[in-house]
């Protein structure tokens, strides 16, 4: 099941390496719930990591001509991203360099030039500074002329544009590997975003990606998981790789090997899904562990017929759950058809908050604009960009799975406070959360 040297029309590598990583040694260091909630610990976090680490700042597909942009709130930073008049996307911090005001505070939009909307300095798409009223007022040794935006970082992958506000990063490939190699196998600059919620919630970012590092919990918070894909730690593969990025490997298109009955709900929930490809959920009566192959030879089949080019698939990758952890603050869990995205950002003024992301990337058939997603269990359209929800936990669903995770993570930051709880107990299986916390003092280390 490794990746095959042979490649793809569209020049893409077949499959993924699924090779088992060699495991790291791993520290036996407390991961004390102060982490959670202390302010120093957290303004640390912010000068060492979060400063110093890729970010995502939007979509490519955002940007279609010069003058769109996309800003992003990111811990006590609005990050703008802008396509200049050369079609390049940048990044910039969004402050007048005049007397620091926000120079574009709507979300998303065009502008011909990035105009401040308090005292009207502007500059051109490409940061540079245009027109400065009055300019004649000003000091020559002010050298207003060479107040140009600060530009930040900016490189390109997976349909994403990255941000890194350390002008010593390494390159983002690098600092991405080995996922970015795996995941050039996924389309992904093709897939459209059907989802976007932001939701302010009452837990710090770390809460998050711990749940995310582990699916330890998935057989008790997630239990209709069973009935279509494998959450045992018994049939999955963990990888933590030396970049600190891991990964987990979990068969799906059936239901688990310790499911035993469960018919009505697996084709409650994945039946419109088996019909799509030509099958009869009717002729896997009492041999529904056969559904993943059988639809694996079905989407090999008819995949050019329905639309798909899944030339640089693997068998696996037709029907498997890949979920991938970025460190510090990112998960890609990748289907046949999409990503469910998400992330965790530093709240700007609280420690014990954060803003959490989900977006699902749709992956829709050549000449359709509608599809069923089996992973979001509903049709989902790609005639109108998604709207952005942002609000409360509870507000808006994230997907039934994502919101069962959402209404664990409060009460788990006020346990936290508790004088009962002093230290984790963590199972072989949750290794990623050990990793994940091992690194995160590595970044913080480096001062």
């Amino acid at each position: 099941m490794g990746k095959i040297e042979q490649k793809p029309q569209s020049g893409r590598p077949i499959g993924i390496d699924l090779t088992k990583a060699p495991e790291p040694e791993l520290s036996n260091k407390a991961i004390t719930p102060e982490r959670y909630w202390d302010r120093d610990f957290w303004k640390r976090e912010w000068e060492t990591v979060w400063t110093r680490t890729w970010q995502v700042a939007a979509m490519v597909n955002q940007f279609n001509k010069p003058g769109d942009f996309v800003t992003l709130e990111f811990g006590t930073e609005v990050i703008l991203a802008v396509m200049g008049d050369d079609s390049e996307i940048r990044c910039f911090y969004n402050v007048c360099q005049h007397r620091g005001m926000m120079l574009v505070t709507a979300e998303t939009g065009n502008m011909r030039r990035l105009t401040c909307p308090y005292h009207a300095w502007s500059y051109d798409l490409r940061g540079n500074i245009k027109t400065i009223p009055d300019e004649p007022d000003f000091a020559p040794e002010l050298a207003c002329r060479t107040k140009n935006l600060v530009p930040i970082r900016t490189e390109c992958w997976g349909g994403f544009v990255w941000f890194n506000m350390d002008d010593e990063a390494m390159p983002l490939r690098e600092f991405l590997a080995p996922v970015a190699d795996h995941l050039d196998a996924y389309p992904m600059e093709k897939m459209v975003r059907t989802t976007w919620v932001t939701i302010e919630g009452d837990f710090n970012w770390k809460l998050v990606q711990d749940n995310f590092n582990e699916s330890y919990h998935v057989f008790h918070a997630h239990p209709q998981l069973k009935y279509v894909a494998e959450f045992s730690y018994l049939y999955s593969q963990f990888d933590l790789y030396p970049s600190g990025h891991a990964r987990m490997l979990m068969a799906g298109g059936a239901p688990s090997r310790t499911v035993r009955g469960g018919e009505p709900e697996i084709i409650r929930q994945m039946g419109e899904h088996i019909r799509f490809w030509g099958l009869d959920p009717d002729d896997f009566a009492g041999r529904m562990h056969d559904l993943r192959e059988a639809l694996q030879r079905q989407k090999r089949k008819l995949g050019a017929e329905k639309g798909y080019d899944f030339s640089s698939y693997d068998d696996v990758m037709l029907t498997d759950n890949w979920h991938y952890t970025l460190f510090p603050n990112l998960s890609f869990s990748m289907k046949p058809d999409g990503n469910i995205w998400l992330r965790a950002r530093p709240h700007p003024t609280d420690p014990e908050k954060c803003f959490f992301d989900m977006w699902y990337l749709n992956l829709f058939p050549e000449g359709q604009t509608t599809y069923y997603s089996p992973t979001m269990r509903d049709w989902v359209s790609m005639e109108t960009p998604a709207p952005h929800q942002t609000g409360k936990a509870g507000e808006y669903t994230m997907g039934p799975t994502i919101d069962q995770d959402l209404a664990l993570w409060s009460a788990q930051q006020k346990a936290l406070h508790s004088r009962g709880y002093k230290r984790e107990v963590l199972a072989g299986q949750e290794s990623r959360v050990r990793y994940f916390h091992d690194n995160l003092d590595r970044w913080m280390a480096r001062g």
